[in-house]
């Protein structure tokens, strides 16, 4: 069973920093993507960043510029990098990883979220 963790989330104020965490673990045989998506209050889940199996990177145009995702395959691991944030950024951020099981068959995880708020 794949396990996704999350950790870094927080209370800030506007323009502050935090950085995310996350690692999965388990019976994985390979990830060919990891990514953060955040729900905020009354709205839907949404994709803020994603990190591709051939590097490839895609960011929500609401974070273009203040946000960074990075990964480290060997480990399993993915980082969002969250600078200059905005109140409207205050949201339950969820890593997501895309576990291959063939070559046409892939089974999406997700951690359990962690709580980003951005208040003054």
């Amino acid at each position: 069973q794949v396990q996704l963790v999350e950790s870094g989330g927080g209370l800030v104020q506007p323009g502050g920093s935090l950085r995310l965490f996350c690692a999965a673990s388990g019976s994985i045989f390979r990830i060919a993507a990891m990514g953060w998506y955040r729900r905020a209050p009354g709205k839907q889940r949404e994709l803020v960043a994603l990190f591709t199996n051939g590097g490839n990177t895609n960011y929500a145009d609401s974070v273009k510029g203040r946000f960074t995702i990075s990964r480290d395959n060997a480990k399993n691991t993915v980082h969002l990098q969250m600078n200059n944030l905005k109140i409207e950024d205050t949201a339950v951020y969820y890593c997501k990883a895309v576990g291959v099981q063939t070559t046409w068959s892939t089974q999406d995880y997700w951690g359990q979220g962690t709580q980003v708020t951005v208040s003054s």
